[in-house]
């Protein structure tokens, strides 16, 4: 078979395109930092890149739940851990206000004045609002969980016939944590009119009436009991939404590595794989000046 000149500077220039193109993407790549910069260079990685990318958008939602959850559960703890001290200091007095053989009138009138002082901090605790959401208030829609006047519940959820929904975040594809407690949940039900509010203003009330007092201690120790399973429960889900913080860190990091495996270039070899490409392409150049001499039939031509 007669292999022509036109024939070889066809097959040359075919050959120095492929080289040239070669050189080209090796360049993208280290200029980019990225192995795959249309689907065409790797379906396949492509693929599995946009699948890490979802993987990668919902763990990052999942984070923002999880800062979110714990802002509520850290200031329902420690409201609920500073109203527990308050109610303690309330049964404390009124143990002292039993001993009535040593108080006098002006000392019961000042324990009924510090217990009616303890109670209005205790409602102002109840009525903390995150986020524009009272913390014991459920899902209402409200700027408060108690009336400050009365002490009734205004809150949605827990009392009044309305069952509770709770407040909860998505921690992980298969899991959510609860992150609210209602008031009638950690107060006690209002409909029985010894909810915690109820009672310290009974105490308040009783301050001069042993026998009545006799009771009201046995209301507060209830209501401490209330308070202490809620924080119980509070500092569960904390620790779960901690654990949850852990393994949402671990799998993003996971996940970006993977990324990083599918796109990311691998800078040592690719710089390598440059200067042998360009070593060929410099090569190729002069063997096909070599094999393409120009002579005086070409000028005629």
């Amino acid at each position: 078979m007669r292999i022509t000149n036109h024939a070889v500077q066809l097959t040359s220039l075919r050959g120095l395109n492929s080289n040239l193109a070669a050189l080209n993407k090796l360049q993208q790549q280290l200029t980019s930092g990225k192995t795959i910069s249309q689907p065409s260079d790797d379906p396949t990685g492509t693929n599995t890149s946009m699948n890490t990318r979802q993987d990668i958008a919902g763990a990052t939602q999942q984070a923002r739940n999880i800062s979110d959850g714990q802002t509520f559960l850290n200031s329902t703890d420690s409201a609920l851990q500073t109203m527990l001290d308050q109610v303690r200091n309330v049964r404390d007095l009124t143990v002292q206000a039993l001993n009535s053989g040593a108080q006098d009138a002006q000392s019961q009138q000042a324990i009924a004045t510090q217990v009616s002082g303890i109670r209005q901090s205790l409602l102002g605790q109840a009525n903390q609002v995150v986020q524009g959401q009272p913390l014991f208030g459920g899902v209402t829609t409200g700027s408060q969980a108690y009336d400050p006047a009365t002490g009734k519940y205004v809150g949605v959820g827990g009392a009044n016939g309305i069952a509770v929904h709770p407040l909860t975040r998505q921690v992980s594809d298969v899991e959510a944590i609860r992150i609210d407690v209602t008031g009638p949940e950690a107060f006690g039900d209002p409909a029985s009119g010894k909810d915690l509010f109820a009672v310290v203003n009974s105490v308040a009330a009783d301050v001069a009436d042993p026998t009545k007092l006799s009771t009201d201690l046995a209301d507060l120790d209830k209501v401490i009991n209330g308070l202490t399973t809620a924080l119980a429960d509070v500092g569960t889900r904390s620790a779960r939404m901690d654990t949850a913080a852990a393994n949402n860190a671990t799998r993003q990091l996971t996940l970006q590595t993977k990324l990083s495996d599918t796109e990311s270039i691998d800078l040592p070899k690719t710089i390598m794989n440059l200067q042998m490409q360009q070593v060929g392409y410099q090569a190729a150049l002069s063997a096909t000046a070599k094999a393409l001499q120009p002579t005086l039939v070409d000028f005629l031509k």
